[in-house]
């Protein structure tokens, strides 16, 4: 349990609870000169005794930092988070994962002498995200929080993550985009712009206005709700709302500062890699939909790759007649390869000719389907153009194309995503 603290020196923001208000109704105190008033409560506070109570955290903390040339940050991170212990009696160990920084990282950590704080050298593949899920791994306390090396996130809002975690947040993010957060002045409009497209495509997931951010905190118990962790790039806060289902996120306002020492590892590569991670958590959350989804963007394609292979057939003097096959086998074949590389991921292991074979009946039915529908509406409708008959052809066959590969050329198996 946490109890804030009033002061006569102090300037402070309490919510009532301690995530970003999204109710004009919320409760919010501001202090005004030697007053704290809440308007919506018609009250005023006295701040001017002696403080009242303090904050103090009740549970152990494992703070995880992964770490790659951050030995010039080290030690102030250190220092700043010993305050932290000192100040709000935080009971806290820290565990910084190396992926093999050879900077000297190892002997910051020494050097420091805190018996709380050690680190630990990785020996697999290099990745924040990786060097992350180590950590929850080997988290020894029962509330994680999660940060970065380079000095961004105050280790001075930790109390405040906790204190949201104890309010009934499953999940709460140290967050740049709520009243009260900010970034760096440094910040240039490119790296903003970055970060709101990323956010953005990311709104489906999750209703946090902040899912980018590395500084978050929850329950150790909460990693078992999760059947699977396996990120890429950098973003491992949005694959642990959405592997572990977390639905109650709250965001504490922080300020993000720009890094003093060392380079962003933030690089087109790791951009790359978010799309790819974001993939796979919409093929997680939506399953179907999002199988659907690219099973259509996929037709799509194969639409472009007909009329083009069409249209180079007959400018080389081909007849019309094989060339409208040869559109149509060379886009049946590029989907077939599309779909099962993408859409139906999970099974690119397995027999491809067999799979082949299945795409191709699935095709025929398909077709037939479009042209009884496409002629049945026409009849239907004998004065509406053929291209609207054929456009809910198209729909129909579709739509079985898709049913019968998803469920009898590529089925699921159990233990696959």
């Amino acid at each position: 349990r946490i109890i804030g603290r009033l002061s006569q020196r102090d300037t402070i923001d309490i919510f009532e609870t301690p995530v970003c208000p999204r109710d004009p109704g919320d409760v919010k105190f501001k202090q005004a000169d030697r007053h704290c008033q809440a308007p919506a409560l018609n009250m005023t506070i006295d701040v001017s005794s002696p403080p009242l109570a303090k904050i103090q955290v009740l549970t152990p903390v494992s703070i995880i930092v992964p770490t790659f040339r951050e030995a010039a940050n080290i030690p102030t991170l250190l220092e700043r988070i010993d305050a932290v212990r000192r100040q709000w009696g935080l009971d806290a160990e820290v565990l910084f994962l190396d992926d093999r920084s050879d900077d000297g990282s190892v002997e910051a950590v020494a050097r420091a002498g805190f018996d709380w704080a050690r680190i630990i050298v990785r020996d697999g593949p290099r990745g924040l995200s990786p060097a992350v899920v180590d950590g929850l791994r080997l988290a020894r306390s029962p509330v994680i929080v999660v940060m970065d090396a380079d000095l961004s996130h105050p280790p001075e809002k930790i109390p405040d993550l906790i204190l949201a975690l104890q309010s009934g947040q499953q999940f709460a993010i140290g967050s740049r985009y709520v009243p009260g957060g900010s970034t760096d002045d440094r910040w240039g409009f490119f790296r903003w712009l970055n970060s709101r497209v990323a956010t953005l495509l990311a709104r489906p997931l999750t209703t946090a206005r902040d899912p980018m951010s590395g500084f978050f905190a929850l329950r150790k118990s909460d990693l078992d709700l999760a059947r699977e962790l396996n990120p890429v790039g950098y973003k491992i806060a949005l694959e642990l709302i959405v592997k572990c289902n977390l639905e109650n996120v709250g965001e504490v306002p922080i300020h993000f500062a720009d890094r003093v020492h060392g380079e962003s590892k933030l690089t087109l590569k790791q951009q790359l890699l978010y799309l790819k991670h974001l993939r796979r958590l919409y093929i997680h959350k939506f399953k179907y939909f999002s199988a659907a989804a690219q099973f259509a963007a996929v037709g799509a394609t194969g639409v472009v790759v007909n009329l083009l292979v069409l249209t180079l057939a007959l400018r080389s003097g081909a007849e019309a007649a094989l060339a409208v096959a040869a559109g149509i086998a060379v886009s049946v074949f590029t989907n077939f390869l599309l779909n099962r590389r993408f859409t139906f991921s999970y099974a690119r292991t397995r027999n491809i000719g067999r799979q082949f074979a299945g795409f191709l009946g699935a095709s025929a039915a398909g077709m037939v389907v479009n042209y009884s529908v496409t002629m049945s509406v026409a009849a239907q409708v004998p004065h509406a153009p053929l291209q609207l008959a054929a456009l809910s052809g198209i729909a129909a066959g579709m739509v079985l194309n898709y049913v019968i590969n998803q469920f009898l050329v590529f089925p699921r198996r159990m233990g696959h995503e």
